[in-house]
């Protein structure tokens, strides 16, 4: 278990079962774990020690001693004495033979727990054989001359205290994920965050994929991790097939899976697992998130569980599967496209119904420079408009070129307007913007980029071509001037809000570091983009480019999504013609999407979002690990310092898991210090 950042490696083993032969199942199980050192946690199937499918040989005393003598030789003989190993095995206690789960840690056996749903049905003749556990069974259990915790009520926990998450794990056995309420829902209440399944499930058409909805769901109705793993075909196949199912899920996605009997694949028969981290640390985030969560404890009605705490190793190793580099953008193209469909869908809903508010024949305006975002947002108000069957000229799109603006995004602003049968509106905006500098000139002596005195009699009343050339002379490494871009993007906004009602076009990214002008680009009437991140936007106007429109304005769209992000504010380059950047000043926006995600999603510290940084994949090109933790400072003290622009944004539709609105997920205090966030990196 890494202790500092709450992950925890779980492995669900499907071994290779001989029908009634514990020392054999032994052994094999002695050799899974010799391949899995760095499991804290190793799941095996029900009744594994003996095999499932002894049938009436559970009533055999030679079975049962054997089965006895294996578990204490599996204690003693394990080889990383420090993991949690559970293992179902039959047991006897008191009258009764008992299904259980027995747990295993520090070369000793510090519980069992027995099956409390028995089935008795169809394929299913477990209650010939097995009682039920209940609340009332027994409280100690004898294998051999060992007497360990016996119950329905165990949980087994490590860790904790010191601002660090305790590892709570819980055991129940097969059926019990099938019933209305799983034994693994009150534990998770009572605070079990891992949850673990021992099973044997026989295969059957369509029942794989029953089994994995139940996995993925239980773990996000828990909001907990949940492992599962099933007996194999190595079991008796005399009436069924048991598919050796392995599956590893956490807070409702699915994290790792095994082959199976009846998939593409061919049939395992040999022993095999799978292996994944799992971070209780975000489970305890979302759970302390969720309040209601916690209201359900009145469902526990008087249940008192039994703590029995176990030993683990600590390790600082690397994750063992993928960290995505892109956790707002799906890496599979299926999922991407859904969540595109998605996505679009909501924003389309949510701007027709306020259009609704606006009237019969509502109106819109957009500015559009050509960039990713107001591309977006023309996009979801001309397929609004056609939901709404009201025709696409009530959209007034303005392009506003400044001393910044570049042939090629006005050349696509005007494209795209034109091929989109929208009203087409084109103001320069310098003269304006020039006359505003001379009236803060005589007002307050301001000079352009500190250089351009306005007052001197050669300058007075310049042209705009004349103005340009004192910029032009100035080195682009001085050309750094806050008020001659906000003059910009304030004039923009002004006459647009004169125009009518204005859709915003800025996105989560910009609205998260405040890259936005206060009172300008920042405001709107309503913002269809507010909880779309920047990485995620790009992929959404490749998508509706892909799927919804086709020629010329799919070209369009095309050129659009591999446009330089820029605000074009400043003078192009002259040598090269390229555009202001965004990201050489603020940073990539790649990274700062994955630090808000990890920030504000699950609250967790700098140094782990700067250990997960450095283990993603997926960047679009190598960040040394300097480099990530420069701008994961630079994401932190904007996201500080930038929070009073968040709180007056205008209403938008929350599409995610995140939104920065100030009367939804994110309510913070604009005045707040980022210190012990800074100076937890440094520490």
């Amino acid at each position: 278990m890494n202790r500092q950042f709450g992950l925890v490696r779980i492995s669900a083993a499907v071994p290779k079962v001989t029908v009634a032969d514990p020392a054999a199942n032994t052994t094999e199980m002695l050799n899974i774990l010799a391949g899995l050192p760095d499991s804290d946690i190793v799941v095996f199937p029900e009744l594994c020690v003996s095999s499932y499918t002894c049938g009436q040989l559970f009533h055999q005393q030679a079975l049962l001693d054997a089965t006895e003598i294996q578990l204490h030789r599996l204690a003693t003989d394990a080889p990383n004495k420090n993991q949690l190993i559970i293992v179902g095995a039959p047991l006897r206690c008191g009258t009764a033979l008992y299904n259980c789960s027995v747990v295993i840690n520090n070369g000793q056996i510090i519980g069992a727990t027995p099956k409390q749903f028995v089935p008795n049905y169809n394929e299913f003749y477990e209650a010939r054989y097995f009682a039920s556990g209940d609340e009332t069974t027994a409280e100690s259990v004898a294998i051999g001359d060992t007497t360990v915790p016996f119950g329905t009520q165990l949980l087994f926990t490590h860790g904790g205290g010191n601002g660090q998450p305790e590892l709570v794990v819980y055991a129940e056995i097969c059926e019990a994920i099938w019933m209305p309420i799983p034994p693994s829902s009150m534990a998770a209440i009572a605070g079990a965050n891992v949850l673990c399944n021992i099973s044997a499930s026989p295969e059957t058409i369509g029942k794989a994929d029953y089994r994995r909805s139940l996995v993925i769901g239980q773990s996000g109705r828990c909001i907990a991790a949940y492992a599962y793993s099933s007996c194999g075909p190595t079991e008796s196949t005399a009436d069924l097939v048991y598919g050796g199912h392995a599956l590893i899920a956490q807070g409702g996605h699915l994290l790792a899976e095994s082959n199976r009997v009846g998939d593409t694949q061919p049939t395992k028969r040999d022993s095999y697992s799978i292996t994944t981290d799992v971070d209780i640390e975000m489970l305890q985030t979302e759970r302390r998130n969720t309040t209601t969560f916690i209201e359900s404890e009145r469902y526990l009605d008087g249940r008192e569980y039994q703590r029995i705490p176990f030993e683990l190793h600590h390790t600082s190793s690397e994750l063992i599967q993928t960290v995505d580099a892109m956790p707002f953008v799906p890496s599979n193209p299926d999922t991407l496209a859904a969540r595109c469909t998605e996505v679009f869908g909501i924003q389309t809903s949510s701007l027709a119904k306020r259009l609704e508010m606006l009237g019969n024949d509502p109106k819109m305006v957009i500015g559009i420079s050509g960039g990713l975002d107001s591309t977006l947002a023309l996009l979801v108000a001309t397929k609004t408009c056609d939901l709404m069957n009201i025709p696409r000229r009530n959209i007034r799109g303005v392009t506003m070129p400044g001393f910044g603006t570049t042939s090629h995004t006005l050349n696509n602003a005007h494209d795209l307007m034109e091929h989109l049968d929208v009203q087409v509106s084109e103001i320069d905006i310098r003269k304006a913007c020039l006359q505003e500098f001379y009236d803060l000139a005589r007002a307050t002596g301001y000079k352009p980029f500190g250089k351009i005195d306005l007052m001197a009699s050669e300058n007075n009343n310049l042209s705009i071509d004349d103005f340009m050339q004192l910029v032009l002379a100035i080195p682009e490494t001085d050309r750094e001037d806050l008020v001659f871009e906000n003059v910009q993007a304030r004039r923009r906004t002004e006459l647009l809000m004169n125009m009518g009602f204005v859709l915003g076009t800025g996105d989560m990214s910009e609205m998260w570091l405040g890259w936005c002008t206060y009172n300008a680009d920042h405001q709107s009437m309503y913002n269809v983009n507010c909880s779309v991140p920047k990485t995620l936007v790009r992929f959404l106007v490749e998508y509706v480019a892909a799927n919804q429109f086709e020629g010329v304005v799919q070209d369009t769209l095309e050129s659009i999504a591999k446009t330089e992000i820029s605000p074009e504010l400043l003078p192009v380059n002259e040598s090269t013609q390229e555009a202001q950047s965004t990201e050489d000043t603020v940073g990539p926006y790649e990274l700062h999407d994955f630090f808000m995600f990890n920030l504000a999603r699950y609250g967790f510290s700098p140094k782990k979002v700067l250990f997960l940084a450095n283990q993603a994949e997926g960047w679009s090109k190598d960040y040394s690990p300097d480099e990530i933790k420069q701008w994961l400072k630079v994401n932190i003290k904007r996201a500080f310092s930038q929070q009073y622009k968040r709180d007056d944004v205008p209403n938008g539709p929350k599409v995610g898991s995140l939104s920065l609105s100030p009367r939804g997920d994110w309510r913070m205090p604009s005045d707040a210090s980022a210190a012990a966030w800074i100076d937890s990196l440094d520490e």
